[in-house]
């Protein structure tokens, strides 16, 4: 044992108490699957959005009206070098906002050649939800509104509605704008 170094000796003691304190491996979680979407209000009702159907979010910016469209068509803006069209979700909905113009939010969406900012009340930012708790079903108040509900999540008393912004994007009503 004479030619056996006490460097190695200490390193061997270290290794077996190392291995004597360590803990154990955590044991295997099961992994919990999300759903995530863009939060947000119209008329003081909460919906979430698919986050792939939100291309961004902005504050309102200067816009210019058009004449000869409907009145939910508030105006078009430039927005990095692309004219954005800038409509009132609630107002496409029949349904008046008590939120005042500058305080509301856009929901953008780019969907092949449809470009356009959604006016919404309040933005809630990120929502996820667990996929597995999805409501296929929820029945929304506003008859307008029913065919672009896909659904909901509940957490704790709220029920989270999923508004689609793609099947709005392909409702006939919806793009054709002028009066």
């Amino acid at each position: 044992m004479s030619n056996i170094s006490k460097a190695y000796l200490k390193l061997v003691d270290i290794a077996g108490k190392s291995k004597a304190n360590a803990s154990t491996l955590p044991d295997t979680e099961e992994i919990q699957h999300l759903w995530s979407g863009v939060g947000f209000s119209m008329g003081g009702q909460r919906y979430v959005a698919p986050l792939g159907e939100v291309a961004e979010i902005l504050t309102l910016p200067d816009f210019t009206v058009v004449p000869g469209v409907k009145s939910w068509v508030k105006g078009i803006a430039n927005v990095r070098g692309r004219l954005l069209p800038i409509m009132d979700l609630m107002g496409f909905l029949q349904r008046p906002s008590q939120q005042q113009l500058r305080t509301r939010r856009l929901l953008v969406i780019d969907e092949g050649e449809l470009y356009s900012g959604l006016l919404v009340d309040e933005l809630y930012g990120m929502q996820h939800f667990p996929a597995d708790e999805l409501v296929e079903y929820v029945a929304e108040e506003h008859e307008e509104t029913q065919q672009f509900i896909q659904g909901g999540y509940r957490r704790e008393d709220e029920l989270w509605k999923i508004f689609s912004l793609r099947i709005i994007a392909a409702n006939p009503d919806f793009l054709h704008v002028a009066l």
